[in-house]
This record gives C-alpha cells, sequence and structure tokens, in this order.
C-alpha cells in the first residue's frame, strides 16, 4: 500500500514539475501580443518592475535594431565590392587590396 502512495506522490510531484516547466517556459512560447501580454500579466509586477521592464526591453530592442543595421551595411558594402570584381574582371580580393592602397 505504501508503495501505492509513494508512486501517487511521485506521480503528482511530477504533474506539478510539469507544470511549473509549463509555466516558466510560456514566455518562450510566446509568439503574439496577446500571448506576451498574458505572460506579463501572470508576472504579477508592480509599476516600478514594469517600467524597469520596458527600460530594458527598449534597450535590448535599440541594440539589436543596430546589430541588424550594421549587418545590412555589411551585405551592401560586400555587394558593392562584387559588383566591382565583376565591373572589373577582377578577384574580390584584389579589390579589397586597391582599397586598402587607396586609404593609404
Amino acid at each position: 500500500m505504501t508503495d501505492h502512495l509513494n508512486l501517487h506522490d511521485a506521480m503528482a510531484a511530477l504533474d506539478e514539475y510539469g507544470y511549473e516547466q509549463k509555466r516558466s517556459s510560456e514566455l518562450s512560447q510566446a509568439r503574439t501580443h496577446a500571448q506576451m501580454e498574458k505572460y506579463l500579466r501572470s508576472l504579477d509586477f508592480n509599476l516600478r518592475r514594469l517600467l524597469i521592464l520596458q527600460e530594458v526591453v527598449g534597450k535590448l530592442v535599440d541594440e539589436e535594431q543596430a546589430n541588424l543595421a550594421r549587418q545590412e551595411n555589411i551585405q551592401t558594402y560586400k555587394t558593392k565590392v562584387i559588383n566591382l570584381s565583376r565591373e572589373y574582371g577582377i578577384s574580390y580580393d584584389r579589390v579589397l587590396e586597391i582599397m586598402q592602397q587607396q586609404a593609404k
């Protein structure tokens, strides 16, 4: 009988752990505005903590936008170098060498 109770307790603990895992991973599963809002409301943050969260999220968004702009600029630069190499019939590396020489 105690084995049955221990098994029952173990199953209940695993179920509760699964629930907590699911609840704690809601943020990683949030894909829409409504899902994100539901998760944030479940945190029950006071105004001060929400303002801190807003500031941190704003900073992260700005950083991500800057990174994306940087990557786009690099890709544009690479495309221009490729086009120059095709236009003049020289290798990509040779174009870079010429550009370095011109910079000096």
